[in-house]
């Protein structure tokens, strides 16, 4: 399950759950790019439960499209990740000092209300 809403001019809520597989992934990532259209100085909230690694044809699929999603990632400056895995939370911080222009912070799922904070901060 993957799930994009445009909360505001500037923020994308983003719901993630499960395993993707190729034709999955593609449509999340369509869903996503076109959401993210005309954003500027974006924020993201992710909110993943019940992670599963994507499938490896999935991972292929993410990886052709990398370009696009950098070009597309450059339109936010802040994500948080709701999510009760220490790993997950971790990758996802390590992934936030990898991408310039972009700080990510991860909290637990109980922690929206902070989360939320951090965004508008």
């Amino acid at each position: 399950m993957f799930k994009v809403t445009k909360v505001a001019e500037n923020r994308l809520d983003i719901a993630f759950g499960g395993k993707l597989d190729s034709d999955e992934m593609k449509a999340a990532l369509d869903e996503l790019q076109q959401q993210a259209e005309g954003i500027e100085d974006g924020v993201m909230l992710y909110r993943i439960e019940d992670f599963a690694m994507p499938t490896l044809s999935a991972m292929a699929v993410e990886f052709t499209r990398l370009p696009e999603m950098f070009a597309m990632i450059r339109c936010f400056r802040k994500a948080a990740v709701l999510c009760d895995k220490q790993w997950v939370q971790t990758i996802s911080e390590l992934e936030g000092k990898l991408i310039p222009g972009l700080s990510i912070k991860a909290f637990d799922m109980d922690q929206q209300q902070d989360a939320e904070r951090w965004l508008r901060s």
